[in-house]
């Protein structure tokens, strides 16, 4: 099952409207919290004082914590529950000589287990009303399960969702002890701890900066571009001045500096120098200061796309979604960054599958730069596993402008207008959808104070079907009934001052 997202009532009672509709991108810093054990914790684990659990201090202990935001209330959370990958986890790698930890403990983890709900009561974990199950699971050694679980008070739940931006159960985050997050999902216990090798070395020496990720927009459209990579301390002493240098090949194109006072396992972002007219491709970039540690972790790259061009002003979104259409949304935004055009979200389908959405005119202005992002709320994409998703943004000639499927939440590509000739003001770019059809065939185009006659024609060039339409502006859409039409392979045509153009359509 792939989302098990909140119900209505639940989701006003623990998010109050306010939280993310998507995880936290991967390479974000993870935010401390503290929340209260499952009371049979409170005497047996002594994990600290007063029986809860705080991020930071396992962190700066040098763990990788393992955050499982779950409900007793949630099937695929109680699956994973049941594999038992997380007991398995806690046993061979948590913190030596804690309750349920073997004797020969890799001692580098920490799992924390929470109900996101902030709802449940303590015995609902232990079977309760409206529970899936046991959750405190019977051990013939300790009585109980060996992981810390935490049942936090609602506002401490509704802080921490809020926080991680939770969006479904489970939610499970590798967070390195640097602070870095990173959603693993559901997995073996062999597999979470394959990850714990991606995380850098705790903080050891007094100076150790590291390149962190690049911070830049990796798609640009003319002119000037403005790199830009975030920096963090590793090292154990205050970081107050660091270097970015930024080439592409052998060539310095951009310089940066930090200054400041950056505690341990602290972020900045250095903006650095613009590069004049720069053309895309792929930037190395340097960190480095004074007595460095280590340069393992002074380097990240980019690949910066630059914008296709288009043959106009007017651009075609074409969007298949899967079956969670509702997850996915666009926008189009223009150089300063405001919205010119958006669509979706979608209506879901009761099983996989995949729904071409009805293609989507927008007229542009002509020689400007824009965006294109899409969305999913829930940070998989929209392909293939739920259906055979995909996008398309294509110009006045068909030609692909931005494209893809496979991605998290949001995806990014860029495109620059052109400008319309003299013949093209007259039949300028249009779709036909559905394609197949068995109903209708809806004509979709950006008229210009023109006549236009449109018309299905067969293979032969025998008209089926035709209208004619005068002094059209703006986007029209022409429904064509074809219930009575063979099926087959057709043509349709837009024909305006002696110039045509032309796209296929099968009907079924």
């Amino acid at each position: 099952m792939k989302k098990l997202l909140f119900s209505a009532l639940t989701l006003a009672a623990i998010f109050n409207s306010n939280v993310s509709n998507a995880q936290l991108t991967d390479g974000s810093i993870a935010p401390d919290f503290t929340v209260s054990a499952y009371q049979p914790w409170l005497s047996a684990a002594g994990l600290n004082s007063n029986g809860s659990f705080k991020l930071y201090d396992y962190l700066d202990a040098g763990y990788t914590v393992f955050l499982d935001v779950s409900a007793t209330w949630c099937g695929p959370c109680w699956n994973h529950h049941l594999t038992g990958a997380l007991d398995e986890l806690y046993v061979n790698h948590g913190p030596a000589g804690q309750l349920g930890v073997s004797a020969t403990s890799t001692d580098d983890v920490m799992v924390i287990w929470m109900d996101g709900d902030g709802t449940t009561a303590d015995a609902t974990m232990l079977d309760g009303s409206g529970t899936i199950g046991n959750w405190i699971e019977p051990n013939a050694t300790l009585g109980q399960i060996p992981f810390p679980m935490a049942n936090p008070i609602a506002a401490t739940a509704t802080q921490v969702n809020n926080d991680y931006a939770i969006a479904y159960f489970p939610t499970i985050y590798r967070i390195c002890p640097n602070r870095v997050i990173t959603e693993v999902g559901q997995l073996t216990a062999t597999g979470f701890y394959g990850t714990v090798g991606a995380c850098p070395a705790p903080a050891s020496q007094p100076s150790d900066v590291s390149a962190l990720m690049y911070a830049g927009s990796t798609v640009h459209c003319e002119g000037a571009y403005t790199p830009a990579v975030k920096i963090q301390n590793n090292g154990t002493s205050a970081l107050t001045a660091a270097t970015v240098t930024i080439s592409q090949g052998a060539t310095v194109v951009s310089t940066g500096t930090y200054t400041g006072s950056l505690s341990t396992y602290g972020v900045a972002t250095v903006t650095c120098t613009p590069i004049a007219a720069f053309t895309g491709g792929n930037l190395s970039v340097v960190v480095t200061a004074a007595n460095d540690a280590t340069a393992a972790n002074n380097t990240v790259s980019a690949n910066i796309a630059t914008a296709a061009s288009a043959v106009s002003q007017f651009v075609v979104v074409n969007m298949t979604t899967d079956r969670y259409a509702s997850e996915t949304t666009w926008k189009i935004k223009n150089a300063s960054g405001t919205v010119v055009a958006q669509g979706g979200p979608w209506t879901d389908l009761a099983a996989n599958g995949q729904t071409v959405q009805a293609p989507v005119q927008v007229a542009l202005t002509p020689s400007m730069c824009y965006t294109f992002e899409i969305l999913d709320s829930y940070g998989d994409g929209i392909c293939c596993s739920y259906g055979n998703g995909a996008y398309a943004v294509k110009d006045a000639a068909g030609t692909t402008l931005v494209s893809g499927a496979e991605f998290m939440d949001i995806e990014v590509g860029a495109f620059k207008t052109g400008v319309l000739g003299i013949n093209e003001l007259d039949v300028v770019s249009f779709n036909v959808f559905p394609n197949p059809a068995t109903d209708v065939v809806n004509v979709v185009f950006e008229a210009n104070n023109s006549d236009y006659e449109v018309a299905i024609m067969d293979l032969q060039g025998r008209v089926v079907s035709s209208q004619n339409h005068t002094s059209l502006s703006g986007t029209q859409t022409i429904t064509f009934p074809i219930a009575e039409v063979a099926k087959g392979s057709y043509i349709v045509s837009i024909t305006s001052n002696g110039v045509s153009t032309s796209k296929n359509v099968v009907i079924k």
